[in-house]
């Protein structure tokens, strides 16, 4: 445990001699600092759109697995009775929680995006709307079918499932793109602080060879390496983070109307995940770094 303590004190703060093996600033120092952040910050919006499109696939799902709408068409005069008619089939339904038949303002309002507010219902033969929200439980969907077309010949049962399916799958494949895209900024990180850690060795060739004439090892020269590489990874990659919440903060909070341009920032525990991004940033930036310094130094043995 002590070993262990020691150890990552001195992976932190490092010594001196270390300290002079690789350079502490220069072209590999900005280019990894400025990788580490831009990658970080894209993380945080990419991690947001996986867990916002997840939220709204649980949504939309919960919602239109709930409800469903019979249309009634039939002619003008025989509509109410219908209408009637399917309520009161409703209301002996097992499963169904609530039903009501929508009035002529909410169906002018559902018209409105494609007609226009001014629409005048009685010029069209626009069909009676009911709405039907299940119970936890659910109904029988095909018994009710049944009952609508023999004693209600006008009613169309729609049980939302056409329009669900596609909604949740379209969700879905976001959330995925989301995680995807997380994974490849982080083999992206890899790649720059890979290409900035051959460079540095490169640059640095003449003090490695020197360094090996009085005795140090290739072991104490790659940690020096990988100390200083997964330091800037980390640093770059905590500014990075800090500015991408800050951004996913000003972004406008859910909203109805907005729909799925709103609600984009984080929610509840999900802010703490961000927090992991430096921390995986470092991991990866240690492997990498480790990995070109090894191949490195073999090649200038």
């Amino acid at each position: 445990m002590t070993t262990s303590l020691l150890g990552m004190l001195n992976f932190v703060f490092g010594d001196s001699q270390s300290d002079q093996v690789v350079p502490p600033s220069g072209f590999t120092a900005q280019l990894t600092l400025f990788s580490a952040g831009a990658m970080a910050f894209l993380a945080i919006f990419a991690m947001a759109l996986s867990l916002a499109s997840g939220r709204l696939a649980a949504r939309w799902g919960d919602e239109l697995a709930r409800s469903s709408t019979i249309r009634i068409v039939a002619p003008q005069e025989q509509r109410a009775a219908q209408t009637e008619a399917a309520l009161g089939i409703l209301e002996t339904t097992a499963g169904v929680a609530f039903a009501r038949a929508l009035d002529s303002s909410e169906q002018q309002a559902l018209l409105a995006p494609w007609f226009g507010p001014e629409l005048d219902l009685t010029t069209l033969p626009v069909p009676q709307l009911i709405e039907v929200i299940e119970e936890n439980s659910g109904f029988d969907a095909a018994g009710l079918r049944l009952r609508l077309a023999a004693e209600v010949p006008g009613a169309v049962f729609d049980d939302h499932t056409q329009w669900r399916a596609p909604l949740v799958q379209a969700a879905s494949r976001l959330r995925l793109l989301g995680w995807g895209s997380a994974i490849l900024l982080g083999v992206t990180m890899a790649a720059m602080v890979t290409l900035a850690a051959n460079v540095a060795l490169a640059a640095n060739a003449q003090i490695i060879a020197v360094l090996r004439l009085v005795g140090a090892t290739d072991h104490f020269i790659a940690w020096a390496f990988v100390r200083r590489f997964t330091l800037r990874t980390l640093s770059g990659a905590v500014v990075g983070t800090a500015v991408g919440m800050g951004a996913i903060l000003l972004l406008p909070a859910a909203s109805e109307k907005g729909g799925f341009l709103t609600g984009l920032g984080f929610q509840g525990w999900h802010w703490a995940l961000p927090l992991l991004i430096p921390l995986l940033a470092a991991v990866v930036a240690f492997a990498a770094t480790g990995a070109a310094a090894n191949r490195a130094l073999k090649r200038l043995a």
